[in-house]
């Protein structure tokens, strides 16, 4: 998936359609730390992407979302 980008952050998921809700993952390009954002109608949501720990998910530049086990969130 080709990514989005901005000078702070990097867009590396994207689900959902114009028509409804969207789901996507923005990645600081600084602390590598991840975002959920969830946008509907003149809404948007944004949140730390947190571990089961509480802790913020952290990626590197070089990794993509394939590199995480995402049930270990659940």
């Amino acid at each position: 998936m080709a990514t989005k980008t901005t000078d702070c952050f990097e867009r590396v998921y994207k689900q959902g359609s114009a028509f409804s809700y969207q789901f996507e993952i923005w990645r600081d390009k600084v602390t590598g730390v991840c975002y959920l954002v969830i946008t509907g109608g003149y809404g948007l949501s944004m949140t730390p992407l947190l571990d089961r720990d509480g802790k913020p998910v952290v990626m590197g530049e070089n990794e993509t979302l394939n590199m995480y086990d995402w049930k270990e969130f659940r």
